[in-house]
């Protein structure tokens, strides 16, 4: 398969790879691998106990990648037409494969639309989240003092961050009791919790707890781990050349099939509730 680039693509291709290249061959002699790697900025806020805790930079960048779907909404929405372009044609084809996989998961046809954008709308956050540790940027710390980072690490990712996956697991873990609600009635729904046996009521529970604490930490493993062990060879080779294929492996590839492993996990969960 052959990659077809346009002009203005050669154009970026050529001016990123220039900057990037000549950027690391001056920053590669005073590379030092930073103290405290792994750390998040925290910071205080007038709230209780741990909720009184945020990091500034998971924050920043969520609402970076909120701003930028509205974007792409809005622009596709813009110039929708009947003869799709390429970009129409990207999207269409993205949605079309979650929906596929969602109506043919989903057992009762009259959720199916309301799982599709409920999950749909995580991927797309998730995806371009993970995508973001691929990307060198700049990247803000708080170690000892405040310090900005140019392109010697890649954009902070709210996935690496376990607050961000288990916040969205809690939704997921709620979502499929609505759905499993609506559809049985309440008293179906506790009923669950009983089967096969009243004694089984703790383990049940114990079972249910469990689902959002792996659904989480298996995203957090995946693109934090993934992130320090990027960190670490980036270090080892000074940030010259192989970071570039470092990145785009656990930013894009390891990347994408998180957010497509956490998607069809949640589908799943919600699936299980309904039957």
């Amino acid at each position: 398969m052959k990659l077809h680039f346009s002009k203005g693509e050669k154009i970026f291709l050529i001016i990123f790879l220039s900057f990037y290249f000549a950027f690391a061959i001056w920053n590669a002699g005073s590379v030092q691998f930073p103290d405290g790697a792994g750390l998040i900025w925290q910071m205080k806020i007038p709230l209780p106990s741990i909720l009184g805790i945020i990091n500034p930079m998971t924050i920043i960048m969520t609402m970076l990648i909120i701003v930028f779907w509205i974007f792409i909404g809005i622009r596709f929405k813009k110039y929708l037409s009947k003869v799709p372009s390429k970009f129409q044609s990207a999207v269409e084809l993205l949605l079309s494969f979650l929906y596929n996989l969602v109506e043919s998961t989903i057992p009762i046809s009259k959720f199916v639309k309301p799982v599709f954008y409920f999950v749909s709308t995580l991927f797309l956050f998730i995806v371009i989240s993970n995508i973001l540790g691929g990307i060198p940027g700049i990247t803000v710390s708080y170690n000892n003092g405040l310090s900005i980072n140019f392109f010697t690490d890649t954009w902070y990712s709210p996935t690496a961050d376990l607050n961000t996956n288990l916040t969205y697991a809690v939704m997921v873990l709620i979502a499929s009791y609505v759905f499993s609600i609506k559809h049985k009635g309440f008293k179906e729904w506790a009923k669950g919790f009983l089967y096969p046996s009243p004694f089984m009521l703790p383990m049940n529970i114990l079972g249910e707890l469990s689902r959002p604490i792996s659904h989480s930490f298996r995203l957090f493993g995946n693109i934090g781990g993934g992130a320090l062990i990027a960190l670490m060879l980036c270090y080892l080779t000074k940030y010259i050349f192989v970071p570039v294929i470092i990145w785009g492996f656990f930013g894009f590839f390891i990347g994408v099939i998180q957010a497509y492993v956490f998607t069809i996990l949640a589908v799943a969960y919600i699936s299980a509730q309904l039957e």
